[in-house]
């Protein structure tokens, strides 16, 4: 039972994160088939395993949260989700389950970003996102950059329509196109491009992204429709845009022979669908089905299967991410799958490739997870004949140094802090606002920064002239300034955030500061020992390691001399508490807070006389919980530890 528990708790922190990745960031680590997957097996468990299903599991809610950048509006009418099926077979059980004689629309499921769009006295007064389906983001002024949606309707009462933003694949590719001219990261697909096109603060960015959107849903009106089909209409009748390649069938072969009639056609197609959607017709037999939890019971998603091709594996290549973690990259004999050709796939790592007995020469079969990812699927065993097994090599391609693999850890890394692979996110954390907290530094500028040769690792930032910087596009002589006064502004941050910025693995801000208060110099940290760094307070033999792994390099030393000498402050002066009011108080902190970072709210308790831990338990005074908060707030209530939010927190240090 304890190996159930895990791996449903796996389940739900992995899907939590993914969808944070995916509905906030607009930057997803995986394919959504495989998140699907994963999503799939949650359900699976707590279907088997009901007395373990809580009110905050992934699968009760929509997943997403309104960013703090924007206004968060709350939806009169909850925009949820739909359940997904893989199969006709899983299709077949679910129309079995409501009645096989109903009409059924079936729709294009467009992937792009859902919206609402509210309208009072014919005019358009807001648009906002779906967010958690509950609370969205008031995009309204980047709404009205889309051309297809009306600012002004004939119909002059209240009216809610729900859509999908979608950029159109011409569009992706001309934007993609003047991004690698610039110089910028591309985008990995249009729904991305779009989600990141639409949650501009400039809505003059917006309106260069050539958006799009398909109303499909009337959300809430003063007026009443005998089915789906003739609300549809009405939207097309006041100017909205809808799909009109939808289907109003009955019968599951009907059914199956649309949606089978839509994957053919979807690489014609000028957007991009991940499926089709299958939606009772008659609203009033909708409320007699009735609603599951979070999904409706009247209608479903069906998502595409990937499509497969088989190939050969030339060879397997060896990049190295930003985080120095080297990453095997299959090459292909060029093979055409979901409308591009594939060449090259991810191995993941080491095990993924031992697992799937993946070796050079091998005829694989290939899939498109999510019609973007590519990826080996399987072996074709029966077709091996002469290959090669795959090894990492002993030292990092991209600066010659050794490479290390650690203990209980599936990644082979490079540890050089100058490699050029890792200098850019090395380089983008340093200057991060919890590091060292160099304003107007960000991902863009230390790229273009980095692209114009004029810093290649962090001691370079303080090294940069104002008259170099402003030759920099889109920079000029007042940001140019404003940038030098911020590096200058960082130089007395201080040891404690100097060794978080430095981004020593498994050393966080906390611990940072705890080493600091500990050893206030940054030149005792090259004869430190492992027993003397394990004497430390929340610093255990790995983290120990690390540190001394991190300080034995020859490029650290010199780097850290360049800071020196450019003044940055490497010591550490332990300040006066502000008061001892949190003085035998324990703080739990968990969820994201509005106005500040939990790093900031550590430091003001810290100030107090107070002390921050990392996991709940009876010895716990208070847990400061902010939006998104999980297991932690879970446990903090169960054991009736007092929570309390932003607000009372800065209530007690006034």
């Amino acid at each position: 039972m304890y190996n159930i528990i895990k791996e449903i708790e796996e389940l739900r922190e992995k899907l939590v994160y993914h969808s944070k990745l995916y509905y906030e960031n607009d930057s997803p680590e995986i394919s959504d088939y495989e998140y699907d997957m994963m999503f799939r097996r949650l359900v699976e468990l707590e279907n088997e395993y009901p007395q373990f299903k809580t009110d905050t599991s992934p699968t009760v809610r929509v997943g997403g949260a309104a960013l703090e950048k924007f206004e968060k509006v709350t939806h009169p009418v909850k925009m949820g989700s739909l359940q997904d099926v893989f199969s006709f077979e899983e299709l077949s059980d679910f129309i079995s389950k409501i009645d096989d004689n109903d009409e059924y629309c079936v729709e294009y499921k467009i992937d792009g970003l859902s919206v609402g769009l509210t309208y009072e006295n014919g005019k358009l007064i807001l648009g906002a996102t779906r967010g958690d389906g509950i609370v969205g983001e008031n995009v309204t002024e980047n709404i009205k950059t889309i051309r297809s949606i009306p600012l002004e309707i004939p119909y002059k009462e209240h009216l809610i329509v729900r859509g999908e933003v979608y950029m159109p694949r011409s569009s992706f590719e001309n934007l993609n196109i003047q991004r690698e001219a610039s110089g910028q990261a591309l985008f990995a697909n249009p729904r991305n491009a779009a989600a990141g096109s639409l949650r501009q603060l400039d809505s003059r960015i917006t309106a260069k992204r050539n958006l799009d959107i398909f109303i499909f849903n009337v959300q809430e009106s003063d007026l009443t429709f005998k089915n789906h089909d003739e609300s549809l209409d009405f939207l097309r009748s006041q100017g909205f845009k809808t799909v009109q390649d939808r289907k109003t069938v009955c019968g599951i072969n009907n059914i199956i022979a649309a949606v089978t009639e839509f994957g053919e056609n979807r690489k014609v197609l000028p957007f991009d669908i991940d499926g089709a959607v299958i939606k009772m017709n008659s609203l009033s037999r909708r409320i007699e089905i009735g609603e599951n939890t979070s999904t409706p019971k009247w209608a479903v998603a069906y998502k595409f299967p990937p499509e497969q091709k088989e190939t050969k594996l030339i060879d397997i290549q060896v990049n190295v991410g930003r985080t120095g973690v080297l990453t095997p990259l299959a090459i292909l004999e060029p093979v055409f799958i979901a409308g591009t050709t594939v060449s090259k796939a991810t191995l993941h790592n080491l095990d993924f490739i031992r697992e799937r007995d993946i070796n050079i020469g091998d005829f694989v079969t290939v899939q498109k997870a999510g019609d973007i990812i590519p990826e080996i699927v399987s072996v074709n065993i029966k077709k091996r004949e002469t290959v090669k097994e795959f090894h990492f090599p002993e030292f990092c391609p991209s600066c010659g140094e050794p490479i290390y693999k650690e203990e209980g850890e599936a990644a082979y890394r490079c540890t050089n802090l100058a490699c050029p692979a890792q200098a850019l996110r090395n380089i983008e954390h340093f200057a991060s606002r919890d590091a060292m907290n160099i304003d107007g530094m960000g991902p863009a500028v230390v790229e273009a920064l980095y692209n114009a040769g004029l810093v290649k690792n962090v001691s370079d930032l303080y090294y940069l002239n104002a008259s170099d910087i402003e030759n920099i596009d889109r920079m000029g002589e007042t940001s140019a300034k404003n940038l030098i006064d911020a590096v200058n502004a960082s130089k007395s941050r201080g040891l404690d955030n100097l060794l978080y910025a430095l981004g020593i693995r498994q050393i966080g801000k906390k611990a940072a500061r705890t080493l600091a208060n500990r050893f206030n110099d940054i030149d005792m940290y090259y004869n430190l020992t492992l027993e003397q760094l394990c004497s430390v307070d929340d610093i255990g033999s790995i983290s120990a390691e690390n540190i001394i792994n991190y300080f034995s390099h020859i490029k650290t030393k010199e780097i850290i001399e360049r800071l020196k000498n450019a003044g940055v402050v490497t010591t550490y002066e332990t300040e006066a508490l502000r008061s001892n009011r949190f003085e035998g108080m324990t703080f739990v902190l968990t969820g994201t807070l509005p106005t500040m970072t939990r790093n900031e709210a550590s430091d003001i308790i810290i100030a107090n006389g107070g002390k921050v831990s990392g996991s709940v338990s009876k010895k716990t005074s208070y847990v400061l919980a902010g939006e998104e908060a999980g297991s932690k707030l879970t446990k903090a209530q169960n054991l009736g530890i007092t929570v309390i939010n932003e607000e009372e927190f800065l209530e007690m240090v006034k």
